[in-house]
């Protein structure tokens, strides 16, 4: 007999304020054992020294996923000067320090126009990117070095926040994939002293900002509040059902993932035939190749999401990827 896959069937989108120090592959499991979720999945990881916005996909949710991946994120970050560091950030080995003293607020504010826009950038040794298969952070911490090439990636904006105390603090907005213990690098680099980051935030991934989020503190808050006083037998876990519709109520839907998309309206003949594979016609002025999303025709609203449709020829619409039925 198959075994029944554990925990249960929940589908939204927590936006968690991961706290320091934390993986956010640990984050995620914590939240993921706290919805007693079936399924989860984060939307592009923080380093455990970076703290903020970090949108863990639930269930029906992660089918979604790579749409926050691929969004625009926004950062503040504090710049340390006159401190070199292996991994560019606070948790890495110091191998260089300079004076700094005499960098001046001018000086920072001369260097910061090569970093905003369209900048090339090579990522640390010490960042998640993959290298045949491998993170480079773990061939960084086993001693090995490898080439990695340079991307180009897009700074929206770039402001600086304040200089204090040889501190650099900068709110950034950008692309996915960038780095920014490489713009502090680099930054550190131009002036002459070296630099790394000292503290990291997220505030925004996509359509997510930070007033959204939620912290593992008041995740356990509410299970604690709606758990208590209750008897545990022994070999039996408490009834956490009123904690679960809590928690639920914190989930955002999972179509927020991809409200940035155009979106059509289906009547049930259509979408029973999209949900077998089928191509339907479906007259539109979106271009061939868009992706759309998909809602029943009473409405464009969470619960009526179906999922997402691909354009083909002549306005066609074939499924890319659909809701559970």
């Amino acid at each position: 007999m198959a075994r029944q896959p554990k925990g249960r069937e929940v589908s939204g989108i927590l936006i968690l304020d991961k706290p320091t120090g934390m993986s956010s592959n640990h984050a995620l499991q914590r939240v993921k054992r706290m919805f007693g979720a079936r399924k989860a999945g984060h939307t592009g990881a923080l380093d455990p020294l970076a703290t903020g916005l970090l949108p863990i996909c639930l269930g029906e949710a992660t089918k979604f996923s790579q749409f926050l991946l691929d969004s625009d994120k926004r950062y503040q970050t504090i710049g340390q000067l006159g401190v070199r560091t292996d991994s560019s950030d606070a948790d890495g080995k110091i191998v260089e320090t300079k004076a700094c003293a005499h960098i001046t607020l001018a000086d920072v504010e001369a260097q910061l126009p090569q970093f905003r826009g369209l900048i090339s950038q090579v990522p640390s040794m010490f960042s998640a990117l993959k290298y045949k298969g491998q993170p480079l952070y773990k061939l960084a911490r086993a001693g090995k070095t490898v080439e990695v090439k340079p991307r180009q990636v897009t700074i929206h904006n770039l402001e600086l926040m304040s200089f204090d105390n040889a501190q650099v603090q900068m709110d950034i907005s950008c692309t996915k994939g960038t780095y920014i213990r490489s713009i502090v690098e680099d930054l550190g680099l131009a002036l002459g002293c070296g630099a790394h980051v000292s503290q990291l935030k997220r505030l925004q991934a996509g359509p997510f900002v930070a007033n959204q989020m939620v912290t593992l503190e008041d995740l356990q808050a509410i299970i604690d509040e709606a758990t208590k006083g209750q008897v545990v037998e022994e070999g039996k876990w408490p009834d956490i059902t009123p904690a679960f519709l809590a928690l639920d109520e914190l989930l955002m839907p999972a179509d927020t993932a991809v409200l940035s998309l155009n979106a059509v309206q289906l009547d049930p003949q259509q979408i029973e035939a999209l949900q077998q594979g089928k191509v339907i016609d479906h007259a539109t002025d979106f271009a061939e190749f868009d992706v759309v999303r998909v809602y029943s025709s009473h409405a464009i609203e969470a619960n009526a999401f179906i999922g997402l449709a691909e354009v083909q020829q002549e306005g066609c619409l074939k499924a890319k990827r659909l809701m559970s039925t």
